[in-house]
């Protein structure tokens, strides 16, 4: 699967699937010591149809680059709250 994530704030990204939104990564927590990143499908779709590597619709990991690694290393784009329009001027 070739996944990619961008960067719609600090924590917080949009999940890609061969460029399709299909879900979202989010920290939580406050400190380094609780920190927690979760990735999530939009959809509940039934365990036959979610896309590897997802078993559930919603895992979880310690850090960003374990989660990185569960996705197969995906491309990360920022788009530092611009839009696509703002971004290209």
């Amino acid at each position: 699967m070739t996944y990619s994530l961008i960067q719609l704030a600090p924590g917080a990204y949009d999940l890609l699937l061969k460029g399709e939104i299909v879900g979202s990564v989010v920290r939580s927590g406050a400190r380094r010591s609780d920190t927690l990143w979760t990735a999530e499908l939009i959809e509940d779709l039934p365990e036959s149809k979610r896309p590897a590597p997802f078993a559930e619709i919603e895992h979880s990991f310690g850090t960003l680059r374990e989660l990185c690694e569960w996705l197969a290393f995906p491309e990360i784009k920022s788009n530092f709250g611009l839009s696509a329009v703002a971004r290209s001027s």
